[in-house]
């Protein structure tokens, strides 16, 4: 029998320009909206970690339904993005939310089942 233990999306978007990418405030929008967005439960406050320029920041929020984390490279133009939930959750529009709140030109979505056998 096959029994699922959630969902990961692994999200890739291109083309951002840097200063999103180096801006916590920009960052911590896309946390907001995915939080709000999905009616997911932060157990905590998000922890950031702000690399020297020209590097980006590393962001990480532990959910009740698991995690969502957050790796940017600013010199590249380049964010990734991961969020597992081990409940199901609807789809988000990940290219449309990230060309408004990063300047995404493009987003690759792949969604992983975690748990089936």
């Amino acid at each position: 029998m096959a029994v699922s233990l959630g969902c990961e999306w692994l999200v890739d978007a291109h083309g951002c320009p840097p200063a999103p990418l180096r801006s916590r405030q920009s960052l911590e929008a896309v946390f907001e909206a995915l939080v709000g967005d999905l009616g997911l439960h932060p157990v905590a406050h998000p922890v950031w970690h702000v690399f020297p320029a020209p590097g980006g920041i590393t962001g990480l929020l532990l959910l009740s339904e698991s995690h969502l984390a957050c790796h940017t490279f600013p010199e590249r133009g380049f964010a990734a993005f991961n969020l597992y939930c081990c409940r199901p959750r609807p789809e988000w529009a990940w290219t449309e939310r990230l060309g408004e709140l990063i300047g995404a030109r493009r987003v690759e979505v792949h969604v992983q089942p975690r748990g089936e056998r």
